[in-house]
């Protein structure tokens, strides 16, 4: 079914080219991106635009006039076999067009690319959240001719080498005799229509490069490697199209004390021994720079895990904190003194306590333990 041209600008059919183009610049001033970044305004400005280039060229609007939709490619035999290609590709290759004709002219409003750029932050900026300007170096509306392409932001001319067409066919002789080839105009690049006076900034392309500031968002609890989207701040498309998104791709700096995976903060705390014996507490300041005291159960072993419910990372759309895990360390001294020594060697003879050797039957054993590892 075709579109409803008029209907998107919101004028008559009777109407003239400048009520055409005035309710273009009104809805433009609307939805352009740069006043108004959400998609649905981007999918909007890209159809008036298309609605605008088509009401204001005689042709396409006579076709729209006549029920037609002068934008819809003309359609091709279905995609079969020789690699992947149809039996129409073929066919135009070798006599121009296919069977389902010409493609005609593309549209000169084209949607802009998109664009990636990369922001570095720190883990208690990824814990908190932050705002971060940003610069970008990308292609704007041209602010002299208005995205417009010409210098007097006039109407272009058909084109003289292709008629309107946007494609030439070409005669090459073959091992099979003559064949026609079809191929974008070269004159105008397959738009089928010409800038008469190109603008002196842009020339002819409607858009410009410009260096940007803007600012991201950055939501607590954001990972290494995420990317945040911003729409409709990307590039804009040649002939003053609608822009692509920003898409802002985050790095985390490395902490000098937590270390993150996933939701949870992993930290190293080393316990003296008599303190993993005795038990003791201790005093960090988090992410948030709050102070934490974490306790040390007595009896702590080495290698063990503290683990504080909560105290991690936020959770990214979610409720709620991962954990905050602290792995034990236990400090054997190596250098004692003639005092620590003998309070030591009295705790030894108090205890009873000697090295052993742990026995096959004992549960958990160090080489029962080696050999299960060994056996998967």
């Amino acid at each position: 079914m075709a579109r409803d041209y008029y209907g998107i600008l919101g004028v008559e059919k009777s109407a003239s080219d400048a009520e055409i183009k005035k309710a273009y610049r009104k809805l433009a001033r609307k939805y352009h991106p740069d006043v108004n970044p959400s998609e649905e305004a981007a999918e909007k400005f890209r159809e008036a635009s298309v609605a605008h280039e088509v009401l204001t060229d005689p042709d396409k609007r006579r076709v729209v006039d006549m029920g037609g939709d002068p934008m819809e490619q003309a359609g091709g035999m279905p995609g079969g076999g020789f690699g992947g290609g149809g039996f129409g590709d073929i066919f135009e290759a070798f006599f121009g067009g296919g069977a389902g004709g010409s493609r005609g002219p593309r549209s000169r409003v084209q949607p802009g690319n998109d664009a990636l750029l990369r922001t570095a932050i720190t883990l208690e900026e990824a814990f908190k959240g932050v705002k971060k300007d940003i610069t970008v170096d990308t292609a704007v509306v041209c602010d002299h001719c208005e995205g417009t392409g010409s210098e007097s932001k006039g109407k272009p001319v058909t084109c003289d080498n292709c008629h309107g067409a946007g494609e030439i066919q070409q005669v090459q002789r073959s091992f099979l005799g003559n064949i026609m080839t079809t191929q974008a105009c070269p004159k105008c690049q397959g738009f089928g229509e010409v800038i008469p006076d190109p603008c002196s900034r842009c020339g002819g392309d409607g858009r410009m490069k410009k260096r940007r500031d803007l600012v991201v968002t950055v939501p607590a609890g954001i990972a290494n490697g995420m990317r945040i989207r911003m729409a409709g701040q990307g590039e804009v498309g040649h002939g003053g199209g609608p822009a692509g998104d920003l898409y802002v791709e985050i790095a985390t700096r490395p902490h000098p004390v937590f270390h993150r995976e996933g939701d949870s903060l992993h930290m190293t705390v080393s316990v003296p021994a008599i303190d993993a014996a005795l038990g003791t507490s201790f005093v960090l300041e988090d992410l948030a720079g709050e102070e934490l005291t974490i306790d040390v159960p007595a009896g702590t072993q080495p290698a063990e895990q503290i683990r504080l419910g909560g105290e991690g990372m936020p959770r990214l759309r979610a409720e709620g904190r991962g954990d905050l895990i602290a792995h034990v360390d236990v400090v054997v001294p190596t250098e004692l003194d003639d005092k620590t020594r003998k309070l030591l060697e009295q705790i030894r003879d108090h205890r009873h306590e000697s090295a052993h050797i742990n026995r096959e039957d004992e549960d958990g054993n160090f080489f029962s333990r080696l050999r299960g590892k060994f056996r998967r």
